[in-house]
């Protein structure tokens, strides 16, 4: 297969494990076979192009089906598969049947056939020894419907799996959608007893047990794009997509503790009776495959009617110095009739640091103190508060942000807005000072 590789490019690291994957297919080696990479990785051109030209020279009369989202999708792939046993006729030792060299149905001399077809569309009367299954999820939106989820599921258990000849092989390929799409149905099959897979996942950026051995936050392709272009990606899509499209970990829509759908979304913030702004503080820089916590400054009030209202958060990366700053710039523009909330990181220099930051928030009412107890044991007041509807975030540029972290709390990659969120509203909901008016004078401390 590699002799058959594009010329513009050399192969990269993970090309060639797609390589080795396929076949060891061929080989008999397994005959179920799950690639699940990012958007723009080469897996269709290794996979639905190559893989079927040079299978041609391994099962010379066998029968290929090929099924995309679209039948112009698949059509598009026939194309480029058949122009390459056009192309490379001598070196692969066959050659198109003159009668059928249509780029949805080509055939080959020695007995071969291939047919490309839209997922749900037509296959009655056709026998594969080999199904290859490319991106059969269109969009977002088809992901998140249940209907069209069955409806590919359904074509998948009824239509393509009958077409199947005994000791048939399947290659899936795809980006993952959604938690249920066709990847996801046929991995719960499978581990409820049914079809064992070969699934090979590689995410943008490395994991652990990473299966090309990269380090972890390590590109999968960084000739291709780098971790700074993943990165911008990243925060342009918002981090559910990028979870689904680029990691191969889709996530529920709806909150695993912090039923996000609930929550209120308002144009400004209403008159505060109480506010505060709680940190959660980290000292580390970012840097290419490294993803280090944020350090979140939320502010959180709570207006005439009860409710809680997140209205600004500030979110950054950086040393001690840029935290520092970021704390006493947002105390000044918060005023001091705003509680500052600080976290004390256990042993002397926790203490230490905690006693620096209030003398220098001289005049600011400043309260400090130890996290306690587990995370989600922490954040379950203020999700209790969201599921009845009493909490509310401001329109701003950090909305989509938190509501993502919220959703995605306790499975996500970070957390620091929900330990910010959790510390305010224990303070908002519990202190003294929460039933008094912002502007009454606060003793600093």
């Amino acid at each position: 297969m590699l002799a058959l590789a594009p010329e513009r490019h050399r192969p990269a690291a993970h090309h060639r494990l797609i390589i080795a994957e396929l076949e060891a297919l061929a080989r008999g080696e397994n005959d179920r076979l799950m690639l699940l990479l990012p958007p723009g990785s080469a897996k269709s051109t290794y996979a639905s192009v190559i893989f079927p030209a040079w299978w041609f020279t391994q099962a010379q009369h066998s029968n290929v089906i090929a099924a995309c989202h679209t039948a112009s999708l698949a059509s598009h792939f026939g194309r480029r598969a058949r122009n390459l046993v056009a192309e490379h006729r001598r070196r692969l030792g066959i050659d198109l049947a003159p009668d059928a060299r249509a780029s949805a149905n080509w055939a080959t001399t020695e007995g071969g056939s291939y047919y490309a077809t839209g997922v749900r569309g037509p296959i009655t009367g056709r026998r594969a020894d080999l199904v290859l299954i490319d991106d059969p999820v269109k969009s977002q939106a088809e992901a998140d419907s249940a209907a069209a989820r069955a409806h590919v599921w359904q074509w998948y258990q009824s239509d393509l799996i009958s077409r199947l000849k005994p000791g048939g092989k399947i290659v899936l390929i795809m980006t993952r959608w959604h938690e249920d799409d066709l990847g996801g149905r046929i991995l719960a099959e499978e581990a409820a007893g049914g079809d064992r897979w070969r699934v090979l996942r590689l995410p943008a950026l490395a994991e652990s047990d990473d299966p090309l051995g990269r380090a972890e936050g390590c590109a999968l392709w960084p000739e291709w794009e780098n971790h700074e272009a993943l990165a911008r990606k990243r925060r342009i899509i918002g981090e559910r997509a990028w979870a689904a499209l680029y990691q191969q970990r889709p996530r529920p829509p709806e909150g695993l503790l912090f039923q996000t759908e609930a929550i209120t979304l308002l144009d400004a913030a209403p008159r505060a009776v109480a506010r505060v702004r709680a940190w959660d503080l980290a000292a580390s820089i970012a840097r290419p495959g490294f993803d280090p916590d944020w350090t979140v400054g939320l502010r959180l009030l709570k207006d005439e009617a009860g409710r809680f209202v997140v209205d600004d958060v500030v979110r950054l990366r950086g040393g001690p110095h840029e935290v520092e700053q970021a704390i006493l710039a947002c105390a000044a523009r918060d005023g001091r009739e705003t509680t500052v909330l600080l976290p004390q990181d256990p042993g002397q220099a926790g203490r230490a640091q905690v006693l620096y930051l209030t003398r220098k928030l001289a005049g600011h009412h400043v309260v400090s103190g130890p996290e306690s107890g587990a995370k989600t044991t922490r954040a379950a007041p203020v999700a209790s508060q969201t599921a009845c509807g009493n909490l509310a975030l401001v329109k701003a540029p950090f909305t989509r942000a938190l509501i993502e972290e919220l959703r995605d709390f306790p499975a996500g990659t970070k957390d620091d807005q929900v330990d910010a969120l959790s510390r305010a509203f224990a303070h908002l909901s519990a202190a003294p000072q929460a039933t008094r008016q912002i502007n009454l004078p606060l003793l600093s401390r």
